[in-house]
């Protein structure tokens, strides 16, 4: 018989998540969760099978705590702008690294691991349904492709964020996004 788990693996996956979030799942080795979760090595695989095990389900707890929390934040926000409703709960998120594991297995993961790519997806819908449902009677026919434009789009300013000008205010180049679409 195997000696007990002396951690929380709940918190491991939440500490993983943000461990993948900041280096991606190439850019982060065994050793480096090893160290940084605190976990033996024995314990990681016999909990999680493997890296890929820890990385799935570090994006499936993403994707429940993080992006279903923000879909949530965008449902419940007031404002007399329906933009507002977008970049208001988001503003956090897109200058801070809620999004980014989302981002990174897109961009790096998605295109060659199926269930990465189930994940994603699954994360997009969360995000298109709170989109439409703040959009309302907006910019009409087709709300579901422009939501998913509109979530592409702050993924794509959230990499500028992280990666080139920190100061760009992606919420709002959401919501200006949006209302140049409503005037066509």
């Amino acid at each position: 018989m195997g000696r007990p788990r002396n951690f929380d693996e709940a918190e491991v996956v939440r500490r993983a998540a943000d461990l993948f979030a900041a280096r991606a799942y190439d850019g982060i080795s065994v050793d480096d969760l090893v160290n940084g979760l605190g976990v033996h090595r024995n314990s990681l695989y016999r909990t999680f099978g493997s890296k890929r095990g820890l990385y799935l389900a570090a994006l499936g707890w993403s994707l429940e705590h993080r992006i279903a929390a923000l879909a949530a934040r965008m449902a419940e926000a007031e404002a007399e702008d329906r933009y507002e409703l977008l970049s208001g709960p988001l503003r956090d998120e897109v200058h801070g690294p809620a999004l980014d594991l989302l981002l990174l297995a897109l961009v790096e993961r998605a295109p060659r691991d199926r269930d990465v790519a189930r994940i994603v997806a699954e994360s997009f819908a969360v995000l298109d349904e709170a989109i439409v449902r703040v959009l309302g009677d907006g910019p009409g026919p087709g709300q579901g492709q422009v939501a998913t434009g509109v979530a592409a789009a702050l993924l794509g300013l959230r990499a500028l964020d992280r990666a080139v000008d920190p100061g760009v205010d992606a919420p709002a180049a959401g919501a200006a996004l949006l209302r140049g679409l409503d005037r066509r």
